[in-house]
């Protein structure tokens, strides 16, 4: 199979990246990824994992993927897929409010900087699966995140996008 790539974009900012798909080391969650394209959502910094930003979707594969290429320690540029229930996001520290509806949400995240650990106090280790690696553009999408983590998250969208 050929190289997959889509774009990650902070949309108001105008800030945006090249992911490749790691289809070799994550085919079901790049499979359910792809076939989902575009998808653009509500952005989020990390409270836990620090260097993060994400999206949260209401489910969209068929079956969620297994973990496959798990990781508790995401680096730079990996692009990781969550899946929780509404009663794991459902906690007060979250700061979602209350549970979110249905049973499952699907949380995209880039990591855009060293040092994360993927531990939660209330819930403990959170896996992820690491289905994209940034190729193109990283330094400017972190220099845009570091801004949204200084400034705020409101009214800002984080894209994916088919490439």
């Amino acid at each position: 199979m050929a190289d997959r790539y889509l774009t990650v974009s902070l949309d108001r900012r105008g800030a945006r990246c090249t992911a490749r798909l790691l289809d070799d080391r994550a085919p079901a969650a790049c499979a359910a990824v792809w076939g989902a394209l575009p998808l653009s959502g509500e952005v989020y910094h990390a409270k836990y994992a620090r260097n993060e930003v994400y999206a949260l979707f209401p489910p969209f594969a068929d079956a969620e993927p297994p973990l496959e290429n798990p990781t508790v320690t995401p680096i730079p540029g990996d692009l990781c897929y969550f899946t929780f229930s509404g009663e794991q996001l459902g906690t007060a520290s979250h700061g979602y409010g209350v549970a979110r509806p249905g049973p499952v949400t699907v949380d995209l995240a880039l990591f855009y900087e060293r040092n994360n650990l993927l531990l939660n106090g209330d819930t403990g280790w959170v896996p992820g699966i690491v289905w994209g690696e940034v190729v193109q553009g990283l330094g400017e999408m972190a220099a845009a995140c570091q801004d949204l983590w200084r400034t705020g998250a409101a009214g800002e969208t984080l894209s994916f996008r088919r490439a």
